[in-house]
């Protein structure tokens, strides 16, 4: 059973989330009321993931995220951001946080974003001394609209960058989060052209292995059934460049959100884009707003 670490200072908070995660999953939560409490706990037994609110006495969010990419660094964190944590909630995620729920949306994005980082940090060591051995790997894919292939995709992504040095396992998750954000809206939102307002739900579904009404209609209906989603990955030993392209209607690149804007950090497209330009080193769009090209350099260690 996987074991979630709550930290937060408000019992009431604390007792919300953990609540939330133990009715509707299989999981084990324990609770810490701050980040030195956290550490201390981290020190007897390792938990699988940590859910972290940001402002809290004697050590908050950023400082916990740090301390544990020091010294547990396998160990996701998720952030807990509120109104005027927002600079510090994109800090956090550039020192190595894997994700944010907005406080405003726990009841809503809280379990599907700790399944989605449960689900990335899995690990298949069955190719990991083939993968070592490799130089240049190079692949391209022409998909249908059929979410049930994104999570092995990005799974073989994670494998490569791990095996050939791009980055170690918190890099490894990190990457698969941004790669795994731009598939989703490249589905969903780019080829089956499904609203911000409906695709929170479209995900949770997905994450749960819940059929969704409105993906399969729009996979069945003549306008969109037979886009496709063209995927370019390239990995050396020294970077790992990905070109995402769909056959919807693109967006106004002109209007993305800038990364500490509030508004970016709470809305749902705001949100993925927080998410990719935090983790990986250089994002591009093409005009018409339906290519996105990814960059993610080899780590320094």
């Amino acid at each position: 059973m996987p074991s979630v670490l709550v930290v937060d200072d408000s019992a009431v908070d604390r007792r919300l989330m953990g609540g939330i995660l133990e009715r509707e999953a299989d999981l084990k939560v324990q609770y810490a009321e701050n980040g030195l409490d956290a550490l201390a706990q981290m020190k007897q037994a390792e938990p699988d993931i940590v859910l972290t609110d940001m402002q809290m006495p004697r050590m908050d969010g950023l400082k916990l995220v740090k301390a544990i990419g020091l010294h547990h660094g396998g160990v996701p964190v998720i952030l807990i951001t509120g109104k005027g944590s927002e600079e510090i909630a994109v800090d956090a995620l550039q020192q190595g946080a894997a994700s944010y729920v907005p406080k405003s949306q726990i009841g809503e994005r809280l379990l599907d974003t700790v399944l989605g980082v449960l689900a990335r940090t899995r690990h298949d060591r069955s190719y990991e001394r083939l993968i070592q051995c490799a130089t240049r790997t190079e692949f391209i894919f022409e998909l249908d609209n059929d979410p049930t292939l994104i999570d092995p995709l990005v799974d073989l992504v994670q494998q490569m960058v791990l095996g050939m040095g791009i980055c170690d396992m918190r890099g490894r998750l990190r990457v698969g989060v941004a790669l795994e954000q731009v598939l989703l809206n490249a589905f969903f939102h780019g080829n089956l052209e499904i609203g911000y307002e409906d695709l929170q739900r479209v995900r949770e579904n997905l994450v749960q292995g819940v059929r969704d009404n409105l993906v399969e209609q729009r996979r069945s209906d003549p306008r969109y059934r037979n886009r496709k989603t063209y995927i370019d990955l390239r990995i050396t030993r020294d970077e790992a460049r990905f070109v995402i392209r769909d056959q919807g209607a693109g967006f106004d690149v002109g209007s993305l959100a800038r990364l500490r804007d509030p508004d970016a950090l709470a809305g749902e497209g705001g949100r993925g884009l927080v998410l990719i330009h935090s983790f990986m080193d250089d994002v591009q769009y093409n005009e018409a707003g339906n290519e996105v090209i990814l960059l993610k350099r080899r780590e320094q260690k």
